[in-house]
Order: structure tokens, then C-alpha cells, then sequence
């Protein structure tokens, strides 16, 4: 309040009272000359309507962790927001901020015990935001024509999927998927009310010291709006909300935890394996619903908590044991893996080669603290930021003449895994969504308003090799060789088409799926060529079967 304004009940006089501090004593007698004369203590009623107001908000900020004193905890300070700065700042950001700094002194009986302590606070006069939302980007002129130029490039998908933490050697296809994730698909809201989630959770489950965590915490650095927790350190009200006694009210309120503080954002949640299972259920309505229901202390409310959900996790055994199912070694119920569009399981094998490239990249970076060559130069976490922004403002839809590829592919899956005595990851209908949703943001990254074929095999592709390590350990076991492999594939897909022409296209795309590469497939077609199996177009490379 700034200035009081009352009314006599005898007179009708106007009574008006500046308030310069945080409390003050309100009047109670009439200082009219008309309530004198008749010697009259005219009663003075407050006009809140008249009064005049000044928006007000108390905040709390939280210093960084990278500022932390040795062996200190993070402090906190009280800030004060005024006027126009009010609502600038909301929790999860991160901010600087100017203004100065005062003392509150103790009233009453408090100040008499607390002597000349005072509690402090800063009077906020500008407010920074050091990660603007993906909303708010607003591109100047240079960031345009990058970013243009960028769009331009057949091979950005790439790019941007390498620029994620190129310090980390290896893991192309895992990168590619975690750019998805901060794109992200749109979000559907359909006549009726119903809302389909576009957020894409992924989770990776691998053996120790595959750089899982390293990827989380730089995901978080390139989001916008991004919160880091661990499994252990977790509880359910942490992550969804706890019920608290607000300091200048006095009234029961609510606290957001980790996943409303990440809301339009990511959170990441490390040791996933480790959590207790009745806080990993406050995790479920958040994956699919994308809202926090509560009902505690007479509160009864929903949060809203729009975040995608990356997840790191270790087997049940520590390591990935190959003599057990998958099932036992994930260890995690099905009600959460469904809800998961892409979990990514890495193993750690020993192999000569890759064994040697990692060690020549992991030396490199020590020596000269940065990455080796990609062979462009790889784009700045600002950049990055300025690009997805500028692809989230799409909102790609699925063309007709894709509808039936799509339903086939899906059917296609869900037979493999009825086939499988073990399978390897558990289809369900969200399984379709999360092609859908892949697919959405691979349109996005190309800037486009429709999701092309490409980007349905790519979404594929992707939800293939998240499981490609086991793949490769099921094609050891049965005696295969890769050569042999890709044979089998190409002729059980020409036998299931009833076709005697297979183009290279869809040969490349069928066994890309897989995990084979272009090499091993032309490596395939001479081989099998020789032996008088199937002909080869010499410009086209298309096949025909002799005897299907």
C-alpha cells in the first residue's frame, strides 16, 4: 500500500496517509475542522478501492553451485520485486540481479532479544535472465541469417547432434536422440478437452563409465530451463510438492519440487535405478499426464509439470549380465518403461579398436582440454539454444499417404516381439505415439510442416539401436555373421512384400534398422551377386531375386 485513503462516517471527509515502511498505524479519529467544531471523534473507515497499491512480491534466491564456497551449502538470500519487476522471475530460473541492500530491524519483543542483529534483504532495481524460454528467444539480425544458413545445411542433424558434448567420444546415435529430446514434438489438444504430451522421455541404462552422467549434466547446461537431481537424494514430495508455512502470510502453501520447478523444460534424474519404488510412482502421472495432483493439508489442486524426463540408470546387477533376460537385467516395471519413448541400453564391451580410439580421445582432451577435429566446427550451446527455439515454433503434422506406413511398421514390431522368446523391450500402443512424436521433431530440425518417410525410418532407426548392443550379442549367439544377417533380412522382407525387386532405398532403410551399415550391405550384394542369388542394376544397385 502507498496510500491509505479513508472516510469520516460523521463528516464525509476524505482523509488521505502516505505509507513509506512495511507497516504502518492506520488512523483512527477524524482531523476534520467540521468533526472539531462539533467536538465529534468522527470513526474513520479504510477505502480499499480508493487506496492506492504497489505490486509486491518476496522471492528467495539460491546461489549457484558452481559458487559455492569450499565446504559451504548454498546460501539463500530474500529479495524484494516492486512495481513492474513483479512476476519477472519464476522458480528454476537462473538470474542476476541489481539493487540494494538493506536491513529489516526486529520489532517488539524480538528486537529487544536479537540486540543490534537485523535480518537483510535486497530491494531489487533490475532483473537478468541469464537463459531466456524458448518463447521469449528473439532472434537478432546475425542469429537469423546463421540460423538460416544453418537450415540450409543437408547435414545439420548431424551437426547439432555432434556440438552436444563433442568432449564425450562416441555415442552418435545417443546424441542424435538427446537433440529430440530438447526439440521435443508438439503438444495435442484435441475438441473434447484430451491432451496428447509432445515432451519425449528417454532413459539410459548402461554399464558404469559409458558417460551417462556426464550427458545429463550437459543437456541440463544447454536447456533453457533445466533440473538436475539424483535417485537417492530424492524423495516423492521433492519431486512433486511439499506443503509449507508462507513467512509474510502465515497460510499453508504450496512448494514445487524438482519436476514443477523443470516445467516446459527437462529434468534429469540420475541413479534412477537407486530411487525408492514409492517415490518413483509420483514419477508416473508426470510422464503421461504432465501434472502433479495434490491433496494435502486441505489443499487440493493440480501443478502443471510439462517436462521431458531423462533418465540415467544402471542394470539390476550393477553390469549388464548377458546370461539373463533383458527383463531382469532393466529391472524397472512396465508400467514405467512403457512410458519411456526410447530406452537406451549401453553396453561396455571389450573391442580392440573402438578400445584404442577412445583412449587416443580421452588423452587428447586431457592434454589440450578440448575436443579432437570433428571436421567443422562444432556450435556453441547459444546457438544451439537460438536453433531449437526457432524449430520449436513448428508444429509438423503427419500426411495421409503416411498413415498406412506407419500402422505397418508398428504391427511390424509388435510381431517381432510376439515372436521373440525374450524380448527386448516392451510394445505397447505409447510405443506408436513415440514414432509419431520422434518423427514430429525430426520435421522440426528440417524446418518443415509436414513429417516426411525419412523421418518415420530415422524415428525407427533410432528405437532400433537403442537396443542394437543386444542385437548384435542375439546374432553371436545363432552363429550369424553380419554378411548372412543382411542376406536373411533382404529375403524375408522381398518374401513378406511378395516382391521380386527390391530397390537399394529400401534395402539400405531395412537394414540401417538393424544397425548395418551402407559397407556391409554393398559388401552383401557382391557376395551374394557372385553366387548367382540375385542380379545387381550396375548404376542403381537395385535388386532383383533369381529364384525368391
Amino acid at each position: 500500500m502507498q496510500v491509505a485513503v479513508y472516510t469520516c462516517e460523521e463528516c464525509g471527509f476524505e482523509i488521505y496517509q502516505e505509507v513509506t515502511a512495511r507497516n504502518f498505524m492506520p488512523l483512527f479519529e477524524c482531523p476534520s475542522n467540521r468533526c472539531k467544531i462539533n467536538n465529534t471523534k468522527g470513526n474513520l473507515i479504510l477505502q480499499l478501492r480508493a487506496s492506492k497499491f504497489l505490486k509486491f512480491q518476496e522471492a528467495k534466491i539460491q546461489e549457484l553451485a558452481e559458487h559455492v564456497p569450499k565446504g559451504h551449502i548454498p546460501r539463500t538470500m530474500t529479495i524484494h520485486f516492486r512495481g513492474e519487476l513483479t512476476r519477472k522471475v519464476a522458480p528454476g530460473d537462473v538470474v542476476g540481479l541489481s539493487g540494494i541492500f538493506l536491513p529489516i530491524p526486529y520489532t517488539g519483543f524480538r528486537a529487544m532479544r536479537a540486540g543490534l542483529v537485523a535480518d537483510t534483504y535486497l530491494e531489487a532495481m533490475s532483473v537478468f535472465h541469464f537463459k531466456k524460454k524458448y518463447e521469449e528467444y528473439e532472434l537478432k539480425g546475425d542469429e537469423e541469417h546463421q540460423i538460416a544458413r544453418l537450415a540450409e545445411d543437408g547435414d545439420i542433424y548431424n551437426k547439432l547432434a555432434q556440438s552436444l558434448a563433442p568432449e564425450i567420444f562416441g555415442h552418435e546415435d545417443i546424441k542424435k536422440a538427446l537433440l529430440l529430446l530438447l526439440v521435443g514434438a508438439p503438444h495435442r489438444k484435441l475438441k473434447d478437452g484430451m491432451k496428447i504430451r509432445g515432451d519425449i522421455h528417454i532413459c539410459l541404462m548402461g554399464d558404469p563409465g559409458v558417460a551417462k552422467s556426464q550427458l545429463l549434466k550437459h543437456i541440463i547446461n544447454v536447456a533453457p530451463r533445466g533440473v538436475y537431481t539424483t535417485g537417492k537424494g530424492s524423495s516423492g514430495v521433492g519431486l512433486t510438492a511439499a506443503v509449507q508455512k508462507d513467512p509474510v502470510t502465515n497460510e499453508m502453501v504450496l512448494e514445487g519440487g524438482a519436476l514443477v520447478l523443470a516445467d516446459m523444460g527437462i529434468c534429469a534424474i540420475d541413479e534412477f535405478d537407486k530411487m525408492d519404488e514409492l517415490d518413483r510412482t509420483a514419477i508416473h502421472e508426470v510422464m503421461e499426464q504432465q501434472t502433479v495432483s495434490i491433496a494435502k493439508a486441505g489443499i487440493t489442486t493440480s501443478l502443471n509439470a510439462r517436462t521431458a524426463v531423462l533418465a540415467a540408470a544402471n542394470p539390476a546387477w550393477g553390469r549388464y549380465d548377458l546370461r539373463r533376460t533383458p527383463a531382469e537385467n532393466i529391472n524397472l516395471p512396465p508400467a514405467l518403461l512403457s512410458r519411456f519413448d526410447i530406452l537406451w541400453l549401453i553396453l561396455d564391451r571389450a573391442d580392440m579398436d573402438s578400445d584404442l580410439e577412445m583412449a587416443r580421445h580421452v588423452v587428447y582432451v586431457h592434454q589440450n582440454k578440448e575436443s579432437p577435429a570433428l571436421g567443422f566446427t562444432p556450435l556453441e550451446s547459444s546457438v544451439l539454444r537460438a536453433y531449437i527455439s526457432a524449430a520449436r515454433k513448428l508444429s509438423p503434422c503427419v500426411p495421409k499417404e503416411l498413415e498406412e506406413y506407419i500402422a505397418s511398421a508398428y504391427s511390424g514390431i509388435r510381431q517381432d516381439e510376439a515372436k521373440s522368446n525374450t524380448p527386448h523391450s516392451y510394445t505397447t500402443v505409447r510405443t506408436l505415439l513415440s514414432i509419431l512424436r520422434i518423427s514430429a521433431a525430426l520435421a522440426r530440425l528440417r524446418f518443415s510442416d509436414t513429417v516426411a518417410q525419412s523421418d518415420v525410418d530415422e524415428a525407427l532407426r533410432l528405437m532400433q539401436m537403442s537396443k542394437f548392443s543386444l542385437y548384435s550379442e542375439d546374432r553371436q549367439r545363432s552363429g550369424l555373421d553380419a554378411i548372412s544377417d543382411i542376406y536373411s533380412i533382404l529375403r524375408d522382407e522381398a518374401a513378406r512384400t511378395n516382391k521380386m525387386d527390391v530397390s537399394y532405398a529400401h534395402a539400405l532403410n531395412w537394414i540401417s534398422r538393424k544397425g548395418y551399415s551402407e559397407a556391409q550391405l554393398k559388401e552383401c550384394l557382391e557376395e551374394y551377386a557372385a553366387l548367382n542369388v540375385w542380379q545387381i542394376h550396375p548404376n542403381t544397385f537395385d535388386i532383383r531375386f533369381i529364384d525368391a
